[in-house]
This record gives structure tokens, sequence and C-alpha cells, in this order.
């Protein structure tokens, strides 16, 4: 098993190196890059100018500031050396500056990782949490009314796309009812807030976003939950057992259920790459300074420097949460041999 997880991890390295390579040149031939919109800011500087009486015109920019603005952004060099000198910057730790901020990409990604991880962690442990039990309540309960009247909810939850979730929560119970607030994290105050104060507050203003991200995802998991349990109880061996003498329940938890979280191991380590990838839309809707938001913000103003370093942290988080889910696999069923 140790060398199949050696191979794996070495795996990561061609697998990082084309998804980066296949990226990289996209912003390379994509037009708008950031070069493009400096000349398209500088013409419309210009324009301004020329006609804004009083101001003096702002000339466009020339042939030479054209070609040092590509020799600074790397773009004057062929793509595979362009790429290579990328690839030793980030060897380094250097994911280079923003062209939008001018900040250090570390730096404005350090900046999301609090926001990130608060509610990637808290949509994955309430999801997991929340669904695991509903999915073997509802698979014992198969067709009782409690059964058909979650399954209702759980289907409307997927069916509606997050985001409409969110804008619905909002406008019901933070501007209709006023129960929440309508957006940010915490309250003016919360600087001045004792512990226990600041948690509650944390947590009042997390409530409507988090319903909004767990959304999706609960739907799948509860029905993964409920549909792997069910095929397990009515498994031989888990009928020999009760046809033994042994009472249900404890049958359901001492041998289906094990079995039926093998499922859900499988898909445990990619759940971990949300922790950092978000939710724009979710994110614009509650004004939520996150992963999602940022990515999303650099894709449109071609803030590429950016957009790669969001995709080195959530392609190594991603093969990472692979080789995590065959662990869990493992760690769930004994009978796993990983060769």
């Amino acid at each position: 098993m140790a060398s199949y997880f050696l191979r794996r991890l070495l795996l990561i390295i061609p697998t990082f190196l084309g998804v980066t390579l296949m990226v990289f040149a996209i912003t390379r031939f994509v037009p708008g890059g950031p070069v493009e919109r400096m000349i398209s800011q500088a013409q419309q500087m210009s324009a301004q100018g020329r006609g804004g009486g009083d101001r003096v015109a702002t000339a466009a920019l020339s042939e030479s500031q054209i070609q040092e603005l590509k020799e600074y952004y790397g773009l004057d060099k062929p793509l595979l050396t362009s790429y290579l000198q990328w690839l030793w910057k980030v060897a380094r730790l250097d994911l280079g500056n923003s062209s939008r901020y001018n900040e250090p990409v570390w730096t404005l990604i350090k900046d999301r990782f609090p926001v990130s991880i608060l509610f990637g962690v808290s949509t994955l442990l309430l999801t997991y949490g929340i669904c695991i039990p509903l999915g073997i309540l509802k698979a014992v309960k198969h067709r009782a009314p409690i059964d058909n009247a979650t399954s209702a909810l759980v289907f409307i939850g997927y069916a509606v796309p997050n985001y409409v979730i969110g804008i619905l929560l909002l406008v019901l119970f933070a501007s209709h009812w006023e129960f929440f607030p309508l957006s940010g994290l915490t309250s003016s105050d919360f600087s001045d807030m004792s512990l226990l104060a600041k948690i509650r507050d944390l947590a009042w203003h997390c409530a409507l976003p988090l319903a909004a991200y767990m959304a999706g995802s609960f739907a799948v998991t509860t029905f993964l939950a409920k549909n792997s349990l069910m095929d397990n109880l009515a498994a031989d061996y888990v009928r020999t057992a009760v046809a033994k003498g042994l009472d249900f329940r404890r049958a359901v938890i001492r041998h289906a259920l094990r079995n039926s979280l093998i499922p859900i191991a499988t898909h445990f380590g990619n759940e971990i790459s949300l922790i950092l990838s978000g939710s724009f839309l979710v994110e614009t809707i509650f004004n939520i300074n996150g992963f999602g938001l940022l990515g999303y913000e650099s894709v449109v103003e071609r803030d590429y420097p950016v957009v790669m370093g969001i995709l080195v942290l959530s392609s190594l988080l991603f093969l990472i949460g692979n080789i995590l889910s065959d662990l869990c696999v493992a760690f769930v069923d004994p009978r796993v041999k990983f060769q």
C-alpha cells in the first residue's frame, strides 16, 4: 500500500504540470490581457481629456511603453520560456504580482484564507453531520411520511441553484422579516465584543450564506447515504444477522452502516477542494470577500497572475484530495488492498 500511495504522490507532478501549462497557454492566447486592458484605459482617458475642456489630453500608450509592459508581465517571451520562468517562481513560493491590485498574489490569497476556511470547513462539517444521519433515517423509514417529506425538501434544494436560494433567503429573512443581516460577516462593533458575543455575531451573519452553500451538496450526500444503506440492508449478511437474533438496530449500526460509508468516503477527499473554491455568486450576493469572488473578478479583469495563483492552490488541493479519498476508503473497508 505504501508503494501505491508513493506512486500517487509522484503522479501529482505531471498532472499539475499538465493542468497549469494548459491554463497558462489559454491565458496567453485569450484576447484582453493586462496590456490590452491598460491600452483601453489609456484610450478612454485620452478621449475624456480631449472632451473635458480644462483637462489636459492624455496621450495613448506608445510602442515603447507597450513593449515595456509586455516585458514587465513576461508577454514578450515564447510560451514555454514564460511558463518555465513562472514555474520556477512557484517553486520558490512566489506567485507573482497582481496586475489589477499591484500587490503580491500570495498576499491577496492569504487575506481570503480565513473566510474560505470558515465557510468551507463549516459547510463540510454540517453537510456530513446532517446528511449521514438523515440518510440513515430515510433508509430505515423508507416510504414513511418523514421520508417523503424530507425527500421533497431535499429535491427542492437540489433543483434550485444555490444563488437563487441565497437571494430568497436574503429577501425573506434579512429584508422582509429582518431576522438576519443583509450582508457582511461581522457587525460594526465586532472588535469591542466579548469572545462569546463574537461567536454569536459571526454565527448570526453566517447562517444564510451557509444555508445557500449547502443547498447543492446536501441533497447528493443525503441520497447517497440513503441508497447505499438500503442496498446493504437488503444484503444477505444483514438478513442473516437479524435471523440469528441480532437486534435490527445493532445490525444496522455494526454491520450495514460501515459498508454504506464506502461510497461517501470516496467523495470525501474531493470535497476538501471546496474549502478554497467557494461560490462567487453566493459571495457576491452576501458581500463575502472570499476565494470564489476573487477568482471570478480575476477572470473578468484578466488578472492572470491571480488566476494562476488560485489554480496552483486549487489543483494541488484537488489532487491531494483524491489521495485522501483512497485513504478514507482503505480506513472504512479493510478489504481494500491497493497494489
